[in-house]
């Protein structure tokens, strides 16, 4: 077996893996699209432009919140994305149900050094996580899911 098929099934029987983390393994594909890591992230520039993927860990949203807080994470680390509320009504179905996320935005740096990703765009990538187990990546979704089909990661950890 593969170690992105370990890493996978590790994933899907236990949440986690000692083998590897899924994005290794499509780091080529989001490295030719040039998709930045999270680590990446925080080495740039305040206001710079980024493309980052990344596994989602947390949505938060805080009761009176206008935010939505998103944890994506590679490889690398973490990166933390800030969903204004007017995109979130544009991406809600990418926020809400995506299990790897491609967030584009803007990078806010802090004078304390904190570093958020400001997302103007949130594309849904879970698909690319069948390329793990040597699926092709179909170009559209199906019509339906068949009851037995095992999600590639497991749902993430919501907090509302």
């Amino acid at each position: 077996m593969p170690l992105s098929e370990h890493v996978l099934a590790d994933y899907q029987t236990t949440r986690l893996s000692l083998k590897g983390y899924p994005t290794q393994f499509l780091r080529p594909l989001f490295d030719g699209e040039g998709i930045t890591s999270c680590k990446g992230v925080g080495n740039l520039k305040d206001g710079a432009h980024v493309r980052c993927a990344g596994v989602v860990l947390v949505r938060q949203r805080p009761g009176e919140g206008t935010a939505i807080f998103i944890t994506l994470s590679d490889e690398t680390g973490v990166c933390n994305v800030v969903v204004w509320e007017r995109t979130f009504a544009l991406f809600r179905k990418e926020v809400m149900g995506a299990r790897l996320i491609l967030a584009e935005g803007k990078v806010q740096k802090s004078p304390e050094g904190v570093v958020h990703l400001m997302a103007e765009k949130l594309i849904d990538r879970s698909a690319d996580l069948r390329l793990l187990a040597g699926e092709a990546v179909p170009r559209h979704k199906p019509a339906h899911r068949h009851p037995r089909d095992v999600r590639i990661l497991p749902p993430s950890r919501d907090f509302h």
